[in-house]
């Protein structure tokens, strides 16, 4: 059957001669895979058309879609949304690929969420023409408003008594947590404006140091490496800390 959808590329890989397999979070399927056939030719059919699947891109789709199917197929595809500085600029190209693949990380099942595509989409599109000191502050914002989606958010309890965040419970508490896993002043209290951010553009105010955004991060990460089996290490990661530093 023949559907038209939204959709964000999170990964390729080649196949066969002239085709892709493109890994796509779309609006109405979640996450699928899709053949691309015949875009990485050279021929003037085929020119150029491997481009529109750089990661992070955001793509107008007809596509046929089996749900007995793990492979997909797509009938046509344009530009949704031209960046205009994403895939150019290494700053925010470097946080865009970040969240790309903490996306492919997180993003398992092929369910519809329109209010998780909606925040994907969103925050892409924010991030192309965000100011720098934005663009510093981003992955924190969206690798904590993110988790909200997969259920194993934090708590945003804090006060001058609860002030450790404990990364395994995802909540602050006021006692000092048994385990390593958790935050102290100053860290916790910037988690707690990060949550009470709601638009990437009150980033603007938070003015951070590059060891505390290092820190924080890694912090975040551990967090999620704690509520999602096999989780892993994310490779972008240390390209994304030196771009930033």
């Amino acid at each position: 059957m023949i559907h038209k959808t939204k959709g964000i590329v999170l990964r390729t890989v080649k196949y066969g001669e002239t085709s892709l397999i493109a890994t796509i979070y779309t609006e109405l399927f979640g996450i699928q895979s899709y053949i691309v056939n015949s875009v990485r030719t050279t021929t003037r059919k085929g020119h150029g058309k491997a481009n529109l699947f750089q990661p992070a891109a955001i793509l107008e789709l007809v596509l046929y879609h089996n749900d007995l199917k793990n492979l997909q197929r797509l009938r046509e595809f344009k530009w949704s949304f031209l960046y205009e500085n994403l895939h150019f600029n290494i700053f925010k190209n470097a946080v865009a690929l970040f969240m790309v693949e903490l996306l492919y990380k997180t993003i398992k099942e092929p369910e519809t969420n329109e209010a998780l595509y909606n925040f994907i989409e969103d925050a892409f599109i924010h991030l192309d023409s965000a100011e720098d000191i934005v663009v510093a502050n981003f992955s924190l914002f969206f690798t904590l408003h993110l988790a909200v989606f997969f259920g194993f958010s934090i708590q945003d309890n804090y006060s001058e008594t609860n002030r450790y965040l404990d990364l395994q419970d995802g909540q602050f508490t006021s006692e000092q947590p048994l385990h390593p896993h958790y935050l102290d002043e100053p860290f916790s209290a910037t988690t707690s404006q990060l949550l009470k951010t709601r638009h990437p553009n009150e980033l603007h105010d938070l003015r951070l140091h590059h060891e505390t955004r290092r820190y924080l991060l890694q912090s975040y990460l551990t967090f999620y490496a704690i509520h999602i089996q096999d989780f892993g290490l994310m490779k972008t990661l240390p390209v994304l800390q030196e771009v930033l530093s």
